[in-house]
Formats: C-alpha cells, sequence, structure tokens
C-alpha cells in the first residue's frame, strides 16, 4: 500500500515504537495520523509536535481495553480527515510472573495485549471491507512466535495477537484487507527499561550498556528502527515483519526440533535467572 494520502491510527503512540510509527507515517506522507494512548496528554504532545512538523495530526486519550475508547479513536480520524485506512494496533503492555499472577493482572494484560486488537478490528473491518481496501498492522512481539523468559501472561497474549492477526489476514484478504504482524526483539522503549531520551539515543552505546542482557543478544533495536522496517513492510504489504530477520531462523528451529528448541531456552532460561552451572 502506498502511505500517501492514508488516514492512520496508532494506539500506544505517545512513546516507543508507537511514537515511531506516528512519525514515520506521517513524513511517508500520511493525510492525517491519529496518536491514541492511555497517556493523553503524551499523545497530544506528539502530535503537537508532528504538526510543528508539518504533518496533520491529533491526539486523543484511548485506553485500548475499553471499546469505546478505540471506536472514538476512530471517530476522530473520521472526522477530520475520512476514513480509516491503516490501523496499528500497536499498545502493549509485559505483567512478570507464570501461571501465579493473579486474575487481575492476566486479565488486564489480556485487555491490553488481545482484546484492544478485536476492538481495532471490530471499529474499522466493516468500512475497509465495505470500500474493498484496508490495512491493520498488529504489534505482536517475537514472544508471540518464541515465548518469553519470565513471563507468562507476555508470551500468552503476544500468542494470541499473532494467531488473531494470522486469521484475519486468511479470513479477509480476499475481500481487500491487508493484515501485517509486527513481531521484533528486543527493542529500546519504556518497557524495556530504556530512559525516555533513548528514543534518539545511539544504538551501539546502549548495546554495550546492556550487551550482557538476553534481548541484547541479537542487537537492541531503536523505535525509529523498527518504524522504518515497517513502513518498508507496508509498501510490500508483508504479512510478517521481523526487524530482527534471525527470528525466522528461531522460528524453523522451533517448529523442525521442538525438543531441541526446549532444551536450548531452558539453558537461556537458567542462565538469564543465574541458575546455570
Amino acid at each position: 500500500m502506498d502511505i500517501a494520502g492514508r488516514v492512520v491510527v496508532v494506539t500506544g503512540g505517545a512513546g516507543g515504537i508507537g511514537k515511531a510509527l506516528c512519525t514515520a507515517f506521517a513524513e511517508a506522507g500520511a493525510r492525517g495520523v491519529v496518536v491514541a494512548d492511555v497517556d493523553g496528554d503524551g499523545a497530544a504532545r506528539v502530535a503537537e509536535a508532528l504538526v510543528a512538523a508539518g504533518h496533520d495530526a491529533r491526539g486523543i486519550r484511548c485506553d485500548v481495553s475499553v471499546e469505546a475508547d478505540t471506536v472514538a479513536a476512530v471517530a476522530e480520524a473520521e472526522s477530520a480527515w475520512g476514513p480509516v485506512d491503516i490501523f496499528c494496533a500497536n499498545a502493549g503492555i509485559v505483567v512478570p510472573g507464570g501461571v501465579e499472577v493473579p486474575d487481575a493482572d492476566w486479565d488486564r494484560i489480556w485487555g491490553v495485549n488481545v482484546q484492544s486488537h478485536i476492538y481495532a478490528a471490530r471499529a474499522v473491518l466493516p468500512a475497509m471491507l465495505a470500500r474493498g481496501e484496508g490495512y491493520l498492522i498488529h504489534t505482536a512481539s517475537a514472544a508471540g512466535l518464541l515465548t518469553q523468559i519470565g513471563s507468562a501472561p507476555y508470551a500468552v497474549t503476544k500468542h494470541a495477537a499473532v494467531a488473531l492477526a494470522e486469521w484475519l489476514s486468511i479470513t479477509y484478504a480476499d475481500a481487500g484487507l491487508t493484515v501485517s504482524c509486527l513481531c521484533p526483539q528486543g527493542v529500546w522503549t519504556a518497557m524495556t527499561g530504556a530512559p525516555a531520551e533513548a528514543d534518539g539515543a545511539d544504538a551501539e552505546s546502549l548495546d554495550r550498556q546492556f550487551a550482557e542482557s538476553t534481548a541484547g543478544r541479537d542487537g537492541m533495536l531503536l523505535p525509529a528502527d523498527v518504524a522504518r522496517t515497517v513502513i518498508e513492510a507496508v509498501g510490500d504489504e508483508r504479512f510478517l515483519i521481523l526487524p530482527h530477520p534471525v527470528v525466522a531462523e528461531y522460528e524453523v528451529r522451533r517448529a523442525t526440533d521442538r525438543e531441541r528448541w526446549l532444551r536450548g531456552m531452558r539453558k537461556v532460561q537458567a542462565q538469564v535467572f543465574g541458575t546455570a552451572d
């Protein structure tokens, strides 16, 4: 899809990957960008910066776990510029722990990491299918293709996000819907402990600082790096977006020799938590 002249909504747009996506879509010629985030003030600041740079943008508070908020974000875009062409369901959270995590936290991460993607599809699918054209971008994670050491809720919900994206692609591609699923590994955002200014920091220095981390072994990316990969993928209409291409190799290993892959992941877990011999 050619992004020029398109109307875009990005959730989780106040920082990290979402902020970078808003900037990248605007710079690629989007007619308008709705920056949606539970941090309404942060969303407004991002939108104001885009407007100051000569783009058209609106910031709106949006709790993606509340369906009415997602509907409102779509309505904001439609009232300003017309039908939404591209919806980036990008917002996400992480909850550490395993099956012992309280139900309230399971419900919270399910609402943000999974249910929000369902709400996004509900909000835009009817109009997109009626027009015979539309684009959904679901931010999942490499954890949705592999797993997440130390967080069962994150692994489970990101697998679900990938599954939904696949289902939507299979079900509606012939009706004109294009779906992409973004699955990065480590990215410097608030979720990974990066300082706020890391959006524009030097990636090499950050890699050196956190070279011992598991996420860092394949290279921590900046949000802008991820956004550039997304823009390229939208142009090619690729389903699976892998800013870390090595993830494809890991997925092949997992599929072709699951027992070996599980043994390898147990070793990584032991190294991360300091239980390795």
